[in-house]
Parts: structure tokens; C-alpha cells; sequence
């Protein structure tokens, strides 16, 4: 498989969602690593203080929009500042319980969001992330 992922981050204050999410992923025996962040800042924090190790940044990013501290769209906007410094490209997934058309259209205009997904996470929904990525 060319571009195989090894690393996802998944940026998601919700504790339950975090723990199927991180089953879901498990299950596909694919991934090496998983970083959980419960908030925005913390994960544009380990971005920059990562963004020349190619090996520790993530391949994927999974994005929830609603959390506390940074939610998602404050993590998109200070990550157009520091994503010409990360030594690689970071497809980001907007992984949200919410349905609102604005939401949806607001995320697929932004150049750096690749997709937008309705939750709950499924396996199925991952393969195919998978495959993008790696086509």
C-alpha cells in the first residue's frame, strides 16, 4: 500500500466517542499509533512541538467541531498558521455529531478538510478514509 497510514489523531472532548473510535481503528489491525487529544489547543500543541518528526505526526486527523478550550474551528484556524511548517500534509476529517448545513458547508469550503462525517465512527466509514488516503 502506497502513503500507508500509521499514525491518526482524534481531536474529541467526548470520552465514549474517544473509546469506540479508538475500537473501531483497533479493529482494522492497520494503525501503529493513536493520539487522543480532548481538545483543540492541545493537539495544535503537539503539532508544533512534532512539526519536523514526520514519524510523530499523525497521517489522518479526526476532528470534532464542538469541545471545550478549542473547538474544532478554532483548531482550523490557528492550524492554517503552523501547517506550511509540518514536514508532511494532514488530510483532516471533520468527525461531528452535528447536521447542520452550515456546519457541513462552512467545513468543505476550507481548503484543508477533506471530508465531513456524520458520527457515530463505523469501521466501514474508516476503510474508506483508509483508502483515500492511500490511493
Amino acid at each position: 500500500m502506497k502513503n500507508r497510514v500509521k499514525n491518526i489523531c482524534v481531536i474529541d472532548d467526548d470520552k465514549t466517542f474517544q473509546y469506540l473510535t479508538h475500537c473501531v481503528i483497533t479493529d482494522t489491525h492497520l494503525i501503529q499509533d493513536i493520539e487522543m487529544f480532548s481538545n483543540g489547543l492541545d493537539a495544535l500543541n503537539y503539532l508544533q512541538n512534532n512539526c519536523l518528526d514526520e514519524k510523530k505526526l499523525p497521517d489522518i486527523i479526526l476532528l470534532d467541531l464542538f469541545m471545550p478550550v478549542m473547538d474544532g474551528w478554532g483548531f482550523l484556524k490557528n492550524y492554517t498558521e503552523i501547517e506550511s511548517k509540518l514536514v508532511k500534509k494532514i488530510p483532516i476529517y471533520i468527525v461531528s455529531s452535528s447536521i447542520d448545513p452550515i456546519d457541513i458547508q462552512k467545513s468543505k469550503s476550507l481548503g484543508h478538510v477533506t471530508d465531513f462525517i456524520v458520527k457515530p465512527m463505523t469501521k466501514e466509514v474508516f476503510l474508506k478514509i483508509l483508502k483515500n488516503k492511500t490511493q
